[in-house]
């Protein structure tokens, strides 16, 4: 079997780009590339020959984003170790959980994170260490002998990426190097060329697709730069393109919506910004019209998951830009076409591909898709059968070859025997410009199964009344879709990565009343 270690990249960037800045947090400089490859073979040396950990070991990192997350990843690699990020906003438990099933040796964490951590260690087996970075024991790991680049298998697991977990445990969607070189050439071929002039900006966790986008920048020399906050702020965002050019960064629905709706959005130096992407949650068309009113087509729109991390289906900027095609809105609703190398079905449930313009699960297929769940064999089987990742993502294909995505299919209700999909209302709620966020859910009927209902938030607290929300869906929808009560909030609770979670929305239904 091919062996290419992911890693394999930084020792020849050392040498053609040594001087050039590999990390910043905010405006300060961390490393440059040749002490991020000294520091890289340093740490991986430590992690092998200190502590003792051998080849395929994992090692957990439950950190906020920090400069030393990167170059901990890179020593994971180079050192033939398998990484294993955690959402930084997870519960004690739940990190106790993801060491206990990656079985993890060692994990480093961030200051905030230590104490947390660190009582897990005689509860998790297997759990050595705990490391954290902001600390001497930390820096010490770097004053070591440094370690050759290690031969790894491309299939060998590289990085773990748990699933969000919004029902039931997370699982572990295994990541080989062959899925992550993949995903970083799909990078290449379907969204833009990257070179040592771009900017990488980690707004959003690393342990998600901010991390994992950060990759392909990291193999051509880009500049990564963490902000101060060491996360999402739209204000520090614009003061920072105010410093940095060609910047590409990642932003999730709801992150998109706070800085389109920003007081600083309409003078904001757009012209700094080489491309936002988006992923991770719908892209609501009414948001999308705003945001490209905004910042102009600098958007990339992707629809994957962690099992195929980053990569199913596209919308270019070029077709952001389009604005002139007959079907322009269409398309900007939908999630674009498959990337390159990858096949893309919709099937009905006995797997079998529907007619265009039908509905039915969407399936990948490509080196991207995931080795399987790690340590959960039955979950694999069926997230795999047939060779094909089977989303859960309930969507169609039109004449065009576009991609889009009605809801997963465990928030489809069903009312009556008829197939309701939330999305298809939350985008005309939207077209109420008082309206900032809605979801759509079923709550529970004693005669038609389920009835659906819809949790509003509101621009700026103004006041909407339902009737008035009723209209405008007896004006564009079937009057069986339309919420037959409308909740009033101040916020709709969300994970750690912007979703929203429809879980606990239907927990809350019980016993409240509708405006």
């Amino acid at each position: 079997m091919l062996a290419a270690n992911i890693a394999g990249f930084l020792p020849q960037l050392a040498r053609i780009h040594g001087h050039r800045p590999a990390v910043s947090v905010g405006t300060e400089p961390f490393c440059n590339y040749a002490a991020l490859a000294e520091r890289v073979a340093c740490l991986a040396g430590a992690l092998r020959k200190r502590l003792g950990l051998q080849a395929g070991d994992r090692v957990g990192l439950a950190m906020k984003n920090a400069p030393q997350y990167l170059e901990i990843l890179l020593a994971c690699w180079h050192g033939g170790l398998c990484a294993v990020p955690i959402n930084a906003k997870l519960h004690q438990r739940e990190f106790a959980y993801i060491l206990q099933n990656s079985g993890a040796r060692v994990c480093f964490v961030t200051d905030d994170l230590a104490e947390t951590v660190s009582a897990l260690q005689d509860e998790v087996e297997g759990l050595r260490q705990v490391i954290c970075v902001e600390e001497g024991e930390y820096e010490s790991l770097l004053r070591g002998e440094s370690l050759p680049l290690q031969a790894t298998l491309i299939d060998e697991p590289a990085w773990i990426f748990y699933t969000s977990g919004t029902t039931g445990r997370p699982k572990g969607a295994t990541l080989s190097h062959r899925n992550l070189l993949g995903m970083a050439l799909r990078y290449y071929a379907d969204i833009d060329p990257v070179s040592e002039a771009d900017c990488y900006l980690h707004a959003a966790p690393l342990s998600h697709g901010g991390g994992l986008y950060g990759l392909p920048h990291l193999f051509k020399a880009s500049h990564q730069v963490i902000p101060d906050s060491r996360g999402f702020d739209a204000a520090e965002i614009f003061d920072l393109l105010e410093i940095y050019k060609n910047v590409t960064f990642f932003a999730a629905p709801t992150m998109l919506t706070r800085l389109t709706g920003h007081r600083r959005a309409g003078t904001a130096p757009v012209d700094a910004i080489k491309t936002i992407y988006s992923g991770g949650a719908p892209m609501y068309l009414e948001d999308m019209k705003r945001a490209l009113a905004t910042f102009g087509p600098r958007f990339y729109q992707i629809f994957g998951q962690g099992e195929s991390p980053m990569t199913g289906t596209g919308l270019s900027k070029a077709f952001h830009a389009d604005s002139a095609h007959p079907r322009f809105e269409q398309r900007l609703a939908s999630t674009g076409v498959p990337r390159t190398g990858v096949d893309v079905r919709v099937v009905d449930d006995g797997d079998r591909d529907v007619s265009v313009g039908e509905l039915g699960e969407v399936l990948f297929r490509s080196d991207v898709s995931m080795r399987g769940y790690w340590n959960d064999p039955e979950a694999t089987a069926s997230t795999l059968r047939g060779g094909w990742l089977h989303t859960g993502d309930i969507g169609c294909f039109d004449e065009d070859g576009f991609l889009t995505l009605k809801d997963r299919s465990k928030d489809m209700i069903i009312s009556g025997g008829t197939n309701i999909y939330p999305r298809e209302i939350e985008e005309v709620l939207l077209t109420d410009r008082r309206v900032l966020e809605v979801s759509v859910v079923g709550r529970r009927h004693e005669d038609w199964g389920e009835e659906v209902v819809a949790f509003v938030v509101a621009h700026g607290g103004q006041a909407i009344r339902g009737e008035e929300l009723d209209a405008l869906c007896l004006q564009n929808i079937a009057r069986f879709k339309r919420p037959k009560a409308y909740f009033f909030v101040e916020e709709l609770p969300k994970n750690n990565y912007g979703k929203v979670l429809k879980t606990e929305l239907r927990l809350k239904l019980a016993g409240q009343q509708a405006y």
